[in-house]
């Protein structure tokens, strides 16, 4: 045998042939809209509104197709309707509408409806597990983006999924962070969308559950999503009133209402601690109550709160009845000015009230309190009156009422004398 018919020849068996860049990126550039052509076959013979059905091919078609690799283009076909470009607008290339889609819902769009639509995604995603994060970090977010390149009746359904979506805890609410986005803000696409998101939401759900959702999702200011000429509370809360979402904007102000407590408190106890004259503090409340008011009796709970929190409990208990009273009766010139009628007179009984009744330190002091805030004009006889007789809070009420009775008793009898002068 000769040497060359013994010489093995090379051969270039289970070797990977490396395909020039170029030709994979242009490979690349249609794997897409091939994936969509075989996903179409799966749907294409469903017949419309078989739901079951379209869930059974889904998850079918998942066995066969690489839904991972394409998820961002699997949840451009089923939420709305096809491929997007970058940039937000629809692949031209001759394709029809998915046969299943949330654009394919009726109009207008009612929330039953795309409910039908939300389980087979809720359904599909169940199998595959995998889906969950890629819809919630890239394709929700993008999608909420490009929202403006769409058609009203689009962005509508689009919404209305979405707040179905993050109801069921297919995603989360941090999605909702690119409606932020100032193309979006400007045109007013943000707030349109995010109402829709909210009233689809509230459908099943709480206004507390809404408010966790949210702050889990880190969307902490709704004026975000607002122009930033109408970002000011009374613009967000009128706006959610307008459009049938009372609970959204009475959740609202009671959260900046928290918010302004917080600093109104905090600014009574430095400037307490840094023993400034009480005239200036006053003064400091009433500066803060001009941009941005708390309500009367609001206001009143948060000041007592900050003066009776600054107070140094002695370690004996016999002692604090007395410090107490000396305390408060040092502190009714900074209640005093802020005591502007009935409804924030019995509001300020109703916080001692309930203070002493989780203090009991004090609790025996509340008769010796109330002729303390009565002698320095901070409540009057008829608030006192008013509240024993039918304003108290069911803390405590039958102790501090037994309590109060000679008081109120005594308050009575001068009130009658006085009409008998007249």
């Amino acid at each position: 045998m000769s040497q060359q018919q013994t010489a093995a020849k090379p051969s270039l068996q289970g070797v990977r042939i490396k395909a020039r860049k170029g030709a994979v990126k242009a490979q690349a550039k249609h794997e897409p809209s091939i994936f969509r052509d075989q996903l179409y076959k799966h749907l294409e013979t469903v017949p419309a509104g078989d739901f079951d059905g379209y869930t059974n091919k889904l998850v079918q078609a998942g066995s066969t197709l690489e839904l991972l690799k394409y998820a961002d283009a699997l949840f451009e076909i089923l939420l709305v309707g096809g491929l997007l470009q970058p940039g937000g607008s629809f692949v031209e290339d001759g394709a029809p509408v998915s046969p299943f889609s949330i654009a394919n819902a009726s109009e207008p769009v009612e929330v039953s409806e795309m409910k039908k639509y939300v389980d087979v995604l809720n359904k599909l995603i169940r199998r595959y597990k995998y889906l969950q994060r890629p819809l919630e970090e890239t394709s929700l977010p993008s999608l909420l983006q490009y929202s403006n390149r769409w058609e009203e009746s689009q962005r509508q359904k689009f919404a209305v999924a979405t707040g179905i979506m993050i109801s069921q805890g297919l995603a989360s609410a941090s999605c909702l962070q690119s409606l932020t986005k100032d193309h979006l803000v400007k045109n007013d696409v943000s707030i349109s969308i995010i109402t829709i998101i909210f009233r689809s939401y509230l459908v099943d759900q709480s206004m507390d559950h809404l408010a966790t959702t949210l702050r889990k999702g880190g969307i902490k200011d709704l004026s975000a999503f607002f122009q930033p000429n109408k970002r000011d509370d009374k613009s967000i809360e009128d706006h959610f009133r307008a459009a049938g979402l009372g609970q959204v904007a009475e959740w609202w102000t009671k959260r900046q209402f928290a918010s302004l407590k917080e600093n109104i408190i905090s600014t009574i106890k430095e400037m307490l601690a840094n023993d400034d004259p009480h005239d200036q503090i006053v003064a400091s409340i009433k500066s803060q109550q001009g941009g941005q008011p708390l309500p009367d009796v609001e206001l009143i709970q948060c000041i007592w709160s900050a003066l009776i929190s600054s107070i140094e409990w002695s370690a004996r208990q016999d002692q604090n009845e007395a410090l107490a009273l000396r305390e408060i009766t040092n502190f009714t010139d900074i209640l005093e000015p802020f005591c502007n009628g009935a409804k924030t007179e019995v509001a300020l009984i109703n916080v001692v009230q309930v203070y002493c009744y989780e203090d009991t330190r004090i609790i025996k002091a509340f008769p010796q309190i109330l002729k303390v805030l009565y002698n320095k004009d901070c409540i009057s006889d008829q608030a006192i009156i008013y509240w024993h007789q039918k304003g108290s809070k069911p803390q405590g009420r039958q102790h501090f009422l037994n309590a109060t009775q000679p008081l109120v008793k005594f308050l009575q009898e001068q009130d009658s004398e006085d009409e008998d002068d007249e």
